[in-house]
């Protein structure tokens, strides 16, 4: 809701939340390139546990989001949500910075993070959405630039954070470069909450109804409670992993049970619509499935067998350390999105614009050949150890696969989903998603290397072995999406048809 006659353009009110996402995702995913890293050469673990216990914390961190976006709607304000989360993530990377082995320690640090960010993640997108309330020529290009805000950041804390381990373990030893690395992503949050508030009064105008109130401490000490409370249990889902089975499934299941309820209760002429939307759902959690490989399975792999050396025609170019291989997500991101929408924009002045479903269908095909492309290079590694160019190739097909699939994901649930049940049906989707990000531990785990094992002759083929597997199942995943298609079409048809029958009488009875 708009909480006055704003005083200042939107681009600024825009540009002050943008601002404060770069430096959280620039927090966010400086952590993430090393933490299986952590777990593994720094605590020892086993690559099955490390796999396990960070799928785990990604699948918390997509299930908090549903609860925090209410947190800011009902209870305190949207823009204070957002800034008590980025202080408590702020809180978790400082965490982190305390140079000790201990388990319980290093949980109860993500869950810190999983609580912050489930408070911060919904109320900084919920304000963009408010900034440009009503004005739907305008939202679509401020969430494109939003979303390259959030490359922007993870682009350069994934190529800072593993150098600055690098560097400080190289100068001063001590394994203190790790709790280097993530005292930076805390400086990152700090420098973006003091951007913020020098900015603050460009969102005097925007927030929810709380916002426009005092705060209510009695409110805040329930929602601050609560939150220690879900640190506790978050760390004890990551210390057990049978816990963590159990909640992981048990969301599954309320999330079936939640469409299933919806679609049956639901108007006729909403069932078309919640029935497609419940099919791409489905294809999305299979897609994070793939996904999360690139903070597991292929992360060891590029520890273990990728020639760090980039080289052309025998000169050296540049070297890498594994962690920052995983900048090239962001950066494949960065340079395809606009080439995409460009595709898109002129397949759709021509009527040749394709639909959703075949979109989903396309990005499996790709994430196909960019798996395909990782097991293939097995074949051309010498001593075990494969070209750092093929990392580059294969993450290229796989940012176009998520593009394709994971970009569309909240766009297909606006475009299927009832206005009603818009926000209840996000939070499902982004339950749906944390949940495959468990299931992608669990597949990563085909691919663990047991302990002392180093000869990478030895490890290649475990990694390529799992590579080709999920290529062939991202394969069957695109010849499934293909099969659903005339169905999806019936279905689009039908919501369409009723969505068009709807708005004739509305304008009838106007």
């Amino acid at each position: 809701m708009t909480l006055g006659k704003p005083q200042v353009s939107q681009t600024r009110s825009f540009m002050t939340v943008s601002l404060i996402e770069l430096w959280e995702r620039f927090g966010f995913y400086g952590m993430q390139a090393l933490i299986v890293y952590f777990m593994v050469q720094r605590l020892g673990f086993e690559d099955s546990r490390a796999n396990l216990v960070w799928s785990a914390c990604a699948a918390l961190i997509y299930v908090s989001p549903a609860i925090g976006g209410w947190v800011g709607d009902k209870i305190l304000g949207t823009k204070r949500t957002m800034l008590i989360g980025a202080a408590i993530l702020s809180l978790g990377y400082a965490l982190m910075t305390v140079p000790t082995e201990n388990t319980w320690f290093l949980f109860s640090a993500l869950g810190v993070i999983v609580v912050g960010n489930g408070l911060f993640k919904p109320n900084a997108g919920n304000l963009v959405r408010k900034i440009y309330d009503g004005d739907d020529s305008k939202i679509d290009s401020a969430f494109t630039i939003y979303y390259m805000a959030v490359n922007v950041g993870s682009t350069f804390s994934m190529l800072l954070t593993p150098w600055i381990k690098d560097y400080v373990n190289a100068t001063y030893g001590n394994e203190f470069g790790w709790h280097a690395a993530f005292a930076v992503c805390c400086v990152g949050l700090l420098v973006g909450l003091a951007n913020y508030m020098v900015m603050r009064h460009t969102l005097d105008a925007y927030g929810s109804e709380p916002d426009s109130r005092p705060v209510e401490m009695k409110k805040l000490a329930a929602v601050l409670g609560l939150a220690a409370l879900s640190v506790v249990a978050s760390a004890f889902i990551l210390e057990y992993e049978d816990v963590a089975r159990v909640f992981v499934y048990g969301a599954g299941v309320c999330v079936l049970a939640i469409f299933a309820h919806l679609i049956r209760t639901s108007e006729v002429s909403e069932r078309a619509g919640l029935i497609a939307a419940l099919v791409l759902t489905v294809q999305t959690v299979f897609f994070f499935i793939f996904y999360q490989q690139m903070s597991t399975s292929l992360a060891l792999f590029a520890l273990r067998n990728v020639d760090w050396d980039f080289q052309m025609f025998g000169a050296h170019l540049w070297t890498w350390s594994p962690a920052q291989f995983q900048a090239l997500n962001p950066i494949w991101i960065m340079l395809l999105s606009p080439v995409l929408a460009w595709v898109y924009a002129t397949a759709g002045r021509n009527n040749k614009d394709l639909s959703i479903a075949a979109k989903f269908a396309l990005g499996f095909a790709v994430v196909a050949a960019g798996f395909f492309i990782y097991g293939i290079a097995g074949e051309f590694a010498v001593n075990g150890k494969t070209s750092s160019w093929v990392m580059i190739g294969g993450y290229g097909a796989y940012s176009l696969g998520e593009l394709l699939v994971s970009g569309l994901g909240l766009a297909m649930i606006a475009r299927y989903v009832p206005e009603r049940m818009g926000g209840f049906m996000m939070g499902a989707y982004f339950v749906a998603s944390g949940i495959s990000q468990y299931l992608g531990g669990v597949v990563a785990n085909f691919a663990s290397v047991p302990q002392g094992l180093t000869d990478p002759l030895q490890t290649l083929p475990i990694y390529t072995s799992l590579f080709n597997k999920l290529g062939m199942a991202a394969l069957v995943c695109t010849f499934i999406a293909l099969a659903v298609l005339p169905l999806m079409r019936r279905l689009t048809d039908t919501h369409h048809s009723h969505n068009g029958n709807n708005n004739s009488l509305l304008a009838e009875a106007n």
